[in-house]
């Protein structure tokens, strides 16, 4: 079993700090500082640029992708981590489309992420008026995969709500009817437990800096099952995504395998950072995280449900059908948000009306949950959220 009190200890969590918001952005791993500062001190400070030999830096894409690839599921050689995870998913849904290139509509639903819609419109736009972002109710995505649809491009866990598609199904069904899937795992890396290779997916993407706790802006990740790997070309052909990067030909040859999914120069500083936290994901059994996540959750909502009745839960009330987040609407929620956090709880809002709170069971606990819920309690019921500071809206919500 994982031992959740071990992993607790091993996080930078301020002193009157209750943080449930790892799925936005993760605590600092405590051997973070070690780490970075051994990178920046020890390997490019003495080593320079013989670091990238010495150092092993130009393997560390491919190295930190096999240790992510355990905790989704993934084939050993089959994710690579670099860039952003908007241009992950250009990348995959360009290299998925080519895949079907008699078909000219991307399926996605307007649960999913704003920034994916994006990516996946401009990539569209670009290609020409025949193609289509066809957007529908997450509800009924079912109904809407047929034999006139490429590209299947869904978050595999609502970043508002927490409710989450069924992988395996959809899947299959997309696959029934000849269509690729690209599945987001922002909101699932770390959070549930994850299983590509299982259910036969194509493409994955996902980001590191929530759940994964490799810090802001650290680089996101990219899966193609190894089926695929060897037929997919990389709409985006940066230099590293070269098979032989340092002979310099100035005509592009896709890497092999997911080498080519690699676009510019890997972020060390970052990646040494991330590598920091996958050091305590390197001793976590996913099915133990989801077990105590779902502990964790249902009794957030039966405290808050008994104790703030103003507040509507809008996850879905069966824990087999969310991720490790619980969000409530509140016609007030942004100022209710803002007064938590200055009380030391720490959570986010997501308009119109979303209070959103996420639970990583490496750093939270039983004890944490009922005392954000009595803080919470006492600001409802003093109604200490109607104060006009609350109600500014900040640049980043």
């Amino acid at each position: 079993m994982t031992d959740f009190a071990a992993t607790k200890a091993k996080f930078y969590l301020p002193h009157g700090m209750i943080y449930l918001d790892g799925n936005s952005l993760g605590p600092m791993p405590k051997g973070a500082n070690a780490r970075v500062n051994s990178m920046i001190t020890d390997e490019w400070g003495q080593m320079l640029i013989t670091g990238w030999n010495k150092a092993g830096w130009m393997g560390m894409p491919t190295g930190l992708g096999d240790r992510i690839g355990r905790l989704i599921g993934a084939e050993p050689g089959s994710v690579v981590v670099g860039d952003t995870l908007s241009i992950k998913v250009y990348q995959a849904v360009a290299s998925a489309l080519e895949l079907r290139p008699d078909r000219k509509v991307v399926l996605s639903d307007s649960g999913n992420f704003p920034s994916d819609l994006y990516m996946a419109d401009g990539l569209l736009r670009s290609l020409g008026p025949d193609y289509e972002l066809r957007v529908v109710d997450p509800k009924v995505i079912a109904e809407h995969i047929s034999d006139e649809v490429a590209v299947l491009l869904l978050t595999e866990v609502d970043y508002r709500t927490g409710r989450m598609h069924d992988m395996k199904t959809l899947t299959e069904l997309a696959h029934s009817n000849g269509t690729v899937t690209v599945w987001d795992l922002a909101h699932s890396a770390g959070a549930i437990p994850v299983h590509l290779a299982e259910c036969n997916a194509d493409f994955a993407v996902g980001c590191t800096y929530k759940y994964l706790n490799g810090g802001p802006g650290a680089p996101a990740f990219i899966y193609v099952a190894p089926r695929l790997a060897e037929k997919v070309r990389p709409a985006l052909s940066g230099w590293l995504g070269h098979e032989a990067p340092f002979a310099f030909d100035l005509d592009y040859r896709p890497g092999t395998g997911i080498e080519r999914m690699r676009v510019g120069t890997p972020p060390v500083i970052q990646m040494a950072a991330l590598a920091s936290a996958l050091d305590i994901w390197d001793t976590v059994d996913m099915t133990d995280v989801r077990s105590r996540s779902i502990e964790l959750t249902e009794l957030f909502i039966k405290r808050v449900e008994a104790t703030c009745p103003d507040l509507e839960l809008a996850s879905p009330r069966d824990p087999n059908e969310r991720g490790s987040q619980i969000s409530f609407r509140f016609k007030e929620g942004y100022a209710a948000m803002q007064a938590l956090i200055a009380r030391g709880v720490i959570g986010d809002f997501r308009a119109p009306d979303i209070m959103r709170f996420g639970f990583t069971p490496l750093f939270i606990d039983t004890a944490d949950v009922e005392q954000a819920v009595e803080i919470m309690s006492k600001i409802m019921k003093d109604k200490l959220w109607d104060n006009p500071e609350y109600k500014i809206r900040q640049r980043v919500t």
